[in-house]
């Protein structure tokens, strides 16, 4: 394979049992299987051609395998969010979708955005995360049947619906330890966790959520952490038209665990409940000012962490 003196941009487009792999500027295309030997060639392939950044789509963690393979191999893997990439290949007139034309998109985007390496999860980092997201689920699907056997007219039904909530409270409680096992077993993560609990209104949802699903807390600006969580307003105008601010995007787990603490920290935290009184006194509609209060809560989590400094000298500080 010719190795280009300019910057190299790799875009691999992971599906099944295959990977179609693009290579800019060089136009190469080559499609590899996901076995171990196959993985191993490519990551050896790419390492000669050190690329600026090779880039991923998140696809349910079928990309996993992949993405590790190539981080011990020290490449510089991006994994992206798959709407943006389609967003920037409608925005570049490329409609049409095979495999072939998602790698060379995904290089495009690469080329084009330069989206920043981040640090990608450990092997603990990823199975918290996958034990949260578990427990996400386990909530969603006991929040369904409950629903169901309210509106159930059939005792069977009923019966059906109770015995499979039983069920999954049971796989609750097994996640719930297994999940406070993993983080007391970590100095870090108890550290962590007992910091971010000391807050009133952050319970253990919250707090096990940021941990399995925001390592980037405490490392970025409050702007940039609202963006990411899916918290910051973004405008919508044009011209003398002021269109009306909105969230949208963002880790969905962590916005709704964030959501459901301001809830909570409005009744019991102070500071949080000052903030938010004055917002509704201000004529805000209680979910904006909701929102406002769960912005203002990630904000002071993030300075918590980035000076490790507790919530009583947060209070005194702002005092």
């Amino acid at each position: 394979m010719k190795i280009s003196s300019n910057s190299t941009y790799v875009g691999i487009d992971v599906s099944g049992d295959q990977l179609a792999v693009h290579i800019l500027p060089d136009e190469k295309f080559f499609v590899v299987a996901t076995d171990h030997k196959s993985l191993k060639s490519l990551t050896k392939q790419l390492r000669e051609l050190a690329p600026t950044i090779i880039l991923l789509e998140s696809t349910g963690g079928v990309e996993k395998p992949v993405v590790a393979a190539l981080l011990q191999a020290d490449l510089p893997v991006r994994v992206i969010n798959p709407r943006h990439v389609r967003e920037f290949a409608r925005a570049s007139g490329l409609l049409a979708k095979t495999d072939r034309l998602d790698a060379r998109i995904l290089a495009r985007f690469a080329e084009a955005m330069k989206p920043a390496i981040r640090k990608l999860p450990d092997a603990d980092q990823l199975h918290l995360a996958e034990l949260m997201t578990r427990r996400h689920q386990l909530l969603d699907m006991r929040t369904a049947d409950m629903h169901r056997m309210s509106r159930a007219a059939s005792d069977k039904v009923k019966l059906s619906c109770k015995e499979h909530i039983t069920w999954l409270e049971e796989r609750l409680r097994d996640i719930d330890s297994e999940v406070k096992l993993l983080v007391d077993l970590s100095p870090v993560w108890s550290a962590r966790d007992a910091l971010l609990q000391s807050v009133p209104g952050v319970g253990d949802n919250l707090s096990r959520t940021l941990l399995a699903s925001l390592p980037e807390l405490g490392r970025l600006n409050r702007r940039e952490l609202a963006s990411l969580v899916g918290v910051a307003p973004f405008a919508h105008d044009s011209g003398t038209m002021k269109g009306r601010r909105s969230i949208w995007g963002g880790r969905a787990a962590v916005r709704k665990a964030l959501y459901m603490a301001a809830v909570a920290s409005v009744r019991c935290n102070p500071t949080l409940k000052s903030f938010y009184l004055r917002l509704r006194t201000s004529n805000k509609p209680a979910k904006v000012a909701l929102v406002a209060t769960a912005r203002k809560l990630i904000t002071i989590l993030n300075t918590m962490v980035k000076n490790n400094s507790t919530w009583n000298y947060i209070q005194t500080q702002t005092a």
